[in-house]
């Protein structure tokens, strides 16, 4: 049976001009060079910002595209101008695309949607008894901690679940109403909340029913944060004297199934390492050959750009240059797996960009907090 065609629908006249032409100026104008582009509204609106190592054949395949069907033909008949920019690299247009999607958050434009399915975050998110979650990315430019990425979001939140069960931390909704037993501003509830079984169970400190203080709830996050960041496995030991106390009463039931807790929660100590591990290997200089003899330097620490310049030609720009990646890589930065909202889309970027293009790590020269600070 021959497939059905789908019926194209015809643009309004004063559309079809503008769109005419804006196809001749990118026609006349664009080169097929790396570089950003912008699709604008008649009001001034950023529709739509896209990035590509061809830009003339990359805008032109807007153009081609089916109306009303197509996406690219709904933007470009929105359109009323567009705008491009020139790169020195694909890897350059990459970076830039990202940081103009979250200067203008165009309406046409999800973020980092392919690597999103691919990993996952663990959140810790701010204000008054912070709750730990598995997230696929950044909240916006939230006040929360994220640590990750991490691979297998469902694997994550069965050990996260763990986490909060060992520690007591919460993990109600968002806007459950909290208050602390030494909040005297507040009327202090009665330690009853029939609607948290957790709480009932022994498994979470109830900070929602004045349950426990402020400082005893914050130490339990801090122990999270620790143990995420691999420098304790306190949840673990407590669930291992657990589980042996629990053999030696003769009640197996429940030592199996703290033997399964400590199990997952080693999953998640192991899954922490294999972060620390794979951050660490984006960090270095990376040199990119650019057009015209543009080439770029960047220094790139813990999956994030830290200085970006071009690349060192005489004696006093090494100089300058060698400066800047002993900052980025001072001891003084803290080591450990938490990473700002704000840095996670780059983070996610540049982990895809290598993951994709495994030989430009040969462009790459390695660095380290530790070997810079034998080299001084």
């Amino acid at each position: 049976m021959a497939r059905r065609r789908r019926r194209r629908k015809e643009l309004p006249p004063l559309v079809e001009a503008r769109r005419d032409a804006m196809l001749a100026r990118v026609k006349s104008e664009s080169k097929d060079r790396p570089g950003t582009y912008r699709l604008i509204s008649e009001d001034g609106e950023v529709l739509y910002v896209g990035k590509s190592k061809g830009v003339r054949t990359r805008l032109l395949t807007h153009f081609r595209a089916e109306y009303p069907h197509d996406k690219s033909a709904r933007m470009v008949a929105e359109a009323s101008s567009v705008a491009w920019e020139y790169e020195p690299s694909e890897f350059a247009a990459c970076l830039t695309e990202l940081r103009l999607i979250k200067r203008w958050r165009p309406r046409y434009n999800v973020m980092m949607k392919r690597d999103a399915r691919h990993y996952a975050f663990i959140r810790l998110t701010a204000g008054l008894a912070p709750k730990l979650q598995v997230v696929r990315g950044a909240h916006g430019n939230d006040a929360a901690t994220y640590f990750g990425p991490f691979h297998g979001a469902l694997q994550l939140g069965e050990a996260l679940r763990e986490l909060n069960d060992a520690l007591g931390l919460r993990d109600c909704a968002l806007d459950t109403r909290m208050h602390y037993a030494d909040q005297v501003e507040l009327p202090v509830a009665t330690a009853r909340t029939p609607g948290c079984i957790r709480y009932e169970i022994g498994r979470c400190l109830g900070p929602c029913v004045a349950a426990t203080t402020a400082s005893q709830y914050d130490e339990r996050v801090h122990l999270a944060r620790e143990f995420i960041a691999g420098r304790h496995d306190a949840p673990i030991v407590a669930l291992r004297t657990a589980m042996e106390e629990s053999s030696e009463r003769l009640d197996f039931e429940r030592a199996a199934s703290l033997r399964d807790k400590v199990a997952r929660l080693e999953s998640l100590q192991e899954q922490f390492a294999r972060l620390r591990f794979a951050v660490e290997t984006l960090s270095f200089t990376y040199n990119v050959s650019g057009t015209n003899g543009d080439d770029r330097c960047y220094v790139i620490r813990r999956g994030r750009v830290r200085h970006e310049c071009k690349a060192p030609e005489t004696p006093a720009e090494r100089t300058q240059l060698d400066a800047k990646v002993a900052e980025a890589f001072s001891t003084s930065s803290r080591e450990t797996g938490a990473v700002p909202s704000h840095e996670v889309d780059e983070l996610l970027l540049l982990a895809s960009w290598f993951r994709g293009h495994p030989k430009e790590m040969e462009r790459t020269t390695p660095h380290s907090a530790a070997a810079l600070t034998r080299s001084a």
